[in-house]
């Protein structure tokens, strides 16, 4: 038997969110141990701010730009290789079980295998997975989470948020505050989704023996909006309680004058003028939201995170009563972060700061290691090779990343991580493309669209601004210079033809 794989990942949490990167609020003692006996990534940063391009980078091992999922609703080409399939044929048993994404969640059935799998009695395979079992954050008829509450649990079905209404994403709140998407609801906790995808893991562990490889994703749809926890599940935080983050300030005119450093889409956004990203409602208006409404989302999102870290407790420790830690690598990590207030804003978009690509990032090895903390720059797309040097197999050519350090003194030429984004909402696309260098720097240029002229950007250091707080991109200009030449010069061609965009996400 070789070294299993368990890949533990969330969706939309941020870097602050554990206690182990400095969390004071959510307790995730069992996160935190598997940091305290493995390597805690500090400077793990995604490809892309968005959970289709992000999750097609980790099973890829690409950037954005040659895999081509350049934004939400562009499926990953039926033909791509992935890591799945690359351990599949060298021996390995390989499952997901939780949120895929690697087609659009709102797409029809009839065009996406992810849409219609479920209700055709489905389970793989599928991108080199032998076993599947989806479930979203939301219903729209066709996960197998979906389908089960809708067998065997359908009063407690009714009673999720509705978020897809027939004006798009629902801006309705349930909550003391009638924040957006606030959402707590009369559903058991072993039926919330959280539950499910631990528990249908363990099945699936359970139909592997001992001398099997396998390869395990355990896929978690929180803490995404909507903010629906079960109630009962509300006591654990009283959301008065809840501190403001520090990057919110107080007043309309500290938070205007904030955003007035940065791009003019940063304020668009918070007075509503300017609408550049399909994940926040088009009613929503961040201007319009209370210090409160900020502190109950907060409360919430702590809560599913507390959850989440309570699920993967009940995995871990099943495989650790089967014996098999000493052989199982775990890793856990995020697709992206939450802006939860910071500047503010709520949501995600076109905004490359930490609170969108700052990951939580641990790697447990086999049997355990002293606790290593590593600041060198590293990515989603260094996730893939790191499977392949652990199984004992050779890395394809396709894939872009590196092996990830072992400590910041293993590094050879690795200075540097880079993000991607672009978007098209209407008649407004965008162009964005950062790099965070192992200085502290941090620069995004901004490529002409029908927003800039390709001359504007942003440019941060951030160890002595570290909340990204004042742009100096007019003031340091040769730094900028000097890291805009290292973006065009590391980042490959992007793929042509440009993938098309099917659905909305």
């Amino acid at each position: 038997m070789g070294r299993n794989i368990l890949l533990i990942t969330t969706d939309q949490m941020r870097f602050d969110a554990l206690g182990c990167n400095g969390g004071e609020v959510a307790r995730t003692p069992v996160i935190d141990a598997l940091a305290a006996s493995g390597i805690n990534y500090t400077r793990a940063h995604n490809q892309n701010v968005v959970c289709m391009p992000a999750r097609a980078t980790i099973v890829t091992g690409q950037h954005v730009a040659s895999h081509g999922v350049w934004m939400n609703g562009v499926s990953l080409p039926e033909d791509q290789q992935t890591v799945a399939h690359h351990l599949k044929i060298n021996g390995y048993n390989t499952a997901l079980l939780g949120k895929a994404h690697f087609e659009p969640w709102l797409g029809s059935p009839e065009d996406f295998f992810e849409n219609r799998m479920a209700n055709d009695g489905n389970t793989g395979p599928h991108r080199g997975f032998d076993h599947l079992e989806l479930a979203n954050h939301f219903f729209e008829g066709h996960s197998h989470y979906d389908l089960w509450m809708s067998e065997k649990h359908p009063n407690y079905k009714k009673r999720f948020y509705p978020m897809i209404t027939d004006k798009g994403q629902n801006t309705v709140g349930a909550g003391q505050t009638e924040a957006c998407q606030v959402w707590p609801m009369d559903v058991p906790t072993e039926l919330y989704h959280t539950n499910w995808v631990a528990e249908r893991t363990i099945e699936w562990l359970r139909s592997q023996d001992d001398e099997d490889d396998w390869f395990c994703w355990m896929s978690f749809p929180d803490p995404h909006h909507p903010w629906d926890i079960p109630l009962s599940e509300m006591s654990r935080l009283n959301w008065k309680d809840v501190p403001l983050p520090s990057l919110y300030s107080e007043t309309d005119g500290e938070r205007r004058a904030l955003l007035a450093d940065k791009p003019k889409h940063w304020l668009g956004y918070y007075e509503g003028s300017l609408w550049t990203n399909l994940e926040s409602p088009r009613e929503f208006i961040p201007a319009e939201l209370t210090p409160d409404q900020v502190r109950e989302i907060n409360a919430i999102t702590h809560i599913e995170n507390e959850l989440i870290d309570d699920a993967c407790g009940r995995v871990l420790g099943w495989l650790d009563d089967r014996g098999w830690m000493s052989n199982t690598d775990v890793f856990f990590t995020t697709d992206h972060g939450e802006l939860q207030g910071d500047f503010g804003l709520m949501f995600k978009g076109p905004y490359h700061v930490d609170a969108l690509m700052r990951l939580p990032f641990i790697w447990r090895p086999a049997g355990g290691t002293e606790s290593v903390s590593v600041g060198t720059p590293v990515g989603h797309l260094d996730l893939a090779p790191t499977f392949c040097e652990i199984a004992g197999i050779e890395i394809p050519d396709y894939m872009e990343g590196q092996t990830l350090p072992v400590s910041d003194n293993t590094v050879q030429g690795r200075d540097y991580v880079l993000t991607e984004w672009d978007s098209e909402h209407g008649p407004v696309d965008m162009h964005l493309k950062s790099i965070y260098r192992s200085d502290g720097w941090l620069c995004t240029a901004y490529d002409k669209s029908t927003l800039y002229e390709g001359t504007e950007g942003e440019l941060y250091n951030l160890k002595q601004d570290p909340e990204q707080r004042e742009n100096l991109w007019s003031k340091e200009t040769q730094i900028q210079r000097e890291l805009v030449e290292a973006i065009d010069d590391s980042l490959p061609e992007a793929r042509r033809p440009r993938l098309e965009r099917r659905a909305p996400v």
